[in-house]
C-alpha cells in the first residue's frame, strides 16, 4: 500500500502500449507537425511548453445575503404599543384576582393609549363592510387568507352563513424608523426614579 502523499502512477500494459504505438504510428505519418515533435522528443531536445492560456476567472459565489432578522418591526410595533398603552404591563398582570370594575378601569386606560398608537402609525380597515351577525355567502374561489371558515364546513362553496368578524386589513404603514444599534428585544427600559 503507498505512503500517504505518494502519488502512484500506473504503466500501461503492453496491449495498451501496442495500440498507443499504432495510434502514434499512423498520426505521426499523417501529420508533420506531430513527427517533428516526436522526433525532438526522441532527441531529448523538448520544445519549450506553450505557455498556458490562462482561464476566464470565473466569479466566486457572493457570500450568502445575511439573513433578514424579521422580528426588529414587530418588536418595535410592541414597544409602541408598551410606550402609548403600557400594552405588555396589562398583558403580563394577573388579573383574576382583580375586581371588574378594576379590570374594566385599567383595559380603559390600556385601550385608549393602544388606540393612539394604532392611529398615529397605522391605517385599518373592515375586510368586509356587512355587519357582523347578517347573512354571508361565501362563493366559489374565495380566498381563504382573507376569509376563515368556522363551524360546521361540509361540501364545497358556495357556503352561506353568518358574518362573525368583518376582519381588518392594513390600507398604510408608518412606523417610524427604530433607532440602529439598539437590542430590539428590549420592547420596554426598566425605569428608576430619582
Amino acid at each position: 500500500m503507498p505512503k500517504a502523499g505518494v502519488e502512484v502512477v500506473l504503466q500501461p500494459s503492453f496491449f495498451a502500449r501496442l495500440v498507443i504505438a499504432l495510434v502514434a504510428f499512423f498520426r505521426i505519418i499523417l501529420d508533420a507537425a506531430l513527427a517533428q515533435q516526436v522526433k525532438q522528443a526522441m532527441a531529448g531536445e523538448l520544445p519549450a511548453p506553450k505557455p498556458v492560456e490562462k482561464l476566464p476567472e470565473v466569479p466566486a459565489k457572493p457570500a450568502p445575503a445575511p439573513a433578514v432578522d424579521h422580528t426588529g418591526p414587530a418588536l418595535h410595533v410592541l414597544t409602541l404599543l408598551q410606550r402609548e398603552g403600557r400594552f405588555l404591563d396589562f398583558l403580563q398582570e394577573d388579573v383574576t384576582t382583580f375586581s371588574d370594575q378594576d379590570v374594566g378601569a385599567a383595559a380603559r386606560v390600556v385601550h385608549e393609549g393602544c388606540r393612539k398608537a394604532l392611529q398615529q402609525y397605522l391605517k385599518v380597515e373592515p375586510l368586509l363592510t356587512q355587519e357582523e351577525g347578517t347573512p354571508y355567502t361565501v362563493e366559489a374561489g374565495f380566498d381563504p387568507v382573507r376569509i376563515r371558515l368556522t363551524g360546521k364546513v361540509v361540501g364545497n362553496p358556495p357556503f352561506k352563513g353568518q358574518l362573525k368578524h368583518r376582519g381588518w386589513r392594513a390600507t398604510q404603514v408608518q412606523l417610524p424608523t427604530p433607532p440602529k444599534d439598539v437590542d430590539h428585544t428590549v420592547l420596554a427600559p426598566a425605569e428608576v426614579e430619582l
